[in-house]
């Protein structure tokens, strides 16, 4: 009787400490969980933003090309094409190629590189107007060359160091989403690039 007495408490003692044992392990577990989930939240977070267009820009103008021929310094005939131009200037930014590094373990937040801007400018033209005369007849070489000289005439006129600063500022803007979430999950945000000195980390 005392035999089984002495195994059952033996027994006993063991099924407490195996209870502990993985009570401890299942809390430690959670703990891991949520870390992981913390680095998930910030990592599909950067990745929905993907391809971000941050800034948009539209301008028109009208230009007049006056075309003509001279005889001994006297205009005998000449004609006109009125040109109306329409420039459409993106800035935006392939957020897959921003590296960013989530320290789970040390709640940090690490940028290690940040995408340079695309700018794209298309301009459209539009003949709203054709002076022609019969003795010098506008040629589809002559329409080709005048709207080709109003989309020049139409990039040239984008400002294209303005358009990056301001696309650059944009960018942080809708960056610091990112951070304030971090921030909400006790995280510290480390720059490694140099170039998120505007903002506040």
């Amino acid at each position: 009787m005392k035999n089984n007495k002495l195994i059952l408490s033996f027994a006993a003692g063991i099924l407490v400490m195996l209870l502990l044992f993985f009570g401890l392990k299942s809390c430690f577990n959670l703990g891991g969980k949520t870390e992981k989930s913390d680095y998930y939240i910030l990592t599909n977070q950067i990745s929905k933003m993907n391809k971000m267009v941050v800034l948009e820009q539209n301008i028109s103008s009208m230009q007049k090309t006056k075309m003509g021929y001279e005889v001994l310094g006297n205009e005998v005939s000449s004609n006109s094409i009125i040109t109306y131009t329409k420039t459409n200037a993106q800035v935006s930014y392939d957020l897959n190629k921003m590296k960013i590094e989530v320290d789970s373990t040390r709640k940090k937040l690490i940028i290690t590189e940040l995408p340079n801007a695309d700018i794209r400018i298309t301009p459209s033209v539009e003949i709203q107007s054709l002076d022609d005369s019969f003795f010098n007849r506008i040629s589809e070489k002559d329409i080709k060359n005048v709207t080709q000289k109003a989309k020049e005439t139409a990039i040239k006129g984008i400002d294209e160091n303005r358009l990056r600063n301001e696309g650059h500022k944009q960018l942080m803007d809708n960056l610091n989403n990112i951070f304030v979430l971090a921030k909400a999950l006790n995280y510290t945000i480390e720059d490694k690039t140099g170039q998120l000195g505007i903002l506040t980390l």
